[in-house]
């Protein structure tokens, strides 16, 4: 399978015989960032800034933190064991994993209203659409089956 990720495109061949990883299905998930313009938007859009030119960028932070939160990690020391990951970070564009120290001062310079407007605001934009759909979802009945309610 090919999928388009923010290091160009990349072939996904499967292994059945191989060691299962929770994150097999991240290159596609990728795909969909990448192709809604979701991340890029999302990294633009943050309300972090730093003045120093030896700061991480701001990508490789919120990358970090999204495949953090991906891998299911639940505190701050986690992080680390994506420094050791050489294929998911270019996956997102990332030039490296930051470390948890620069990942958790970086969330930290983010002003608490202006994170949480930034934040609702790309909830907004991805799950706003489904509110005009019917739930649950009407489920599809096979041509030509006869409809009782």
């Amino acid at each position: 399978m090919v999928a388009d990720t923010f290091a160009g495109r990349i072939h996904v061949e499967w292994d059945n015989s191989a060691t299962v990883t929770p994150l097999g299905q991240l290159p596609f998930f990728i795909e969909y960032l990448k192709q809604g313009s979701l991340f890029d938007g999302f990294v633009a859009d943050c309300p972090l800034h730093y003045r120093s030119p030896n700061a991480p960028a701001k990508r490789d932070v919120l990358g970090t933190v999204l495949l953090s939160i991906l891998a299911g990690h639940w505190r701050y020391a986690h992080m680390t064991t994506l420094r050791c990951d050489p294929v998911n970070p270019p996956l997102l564009g990332m030039s490296e994993v930051v470390s948890e120290d620069a990942a958790r001062r970086g969330l930290d310079k983010i002003e608490e209203r202006d994170g949480l407007a930034w934040l609702q605001g790309h909830f907004d934009y991805t799950t706003r659409p489904l509110l005009s759909e019917p739930f649950p979802p009407r489920q599809l009945q096979p041509a030509g089956a006869a409809s009782y309610g």
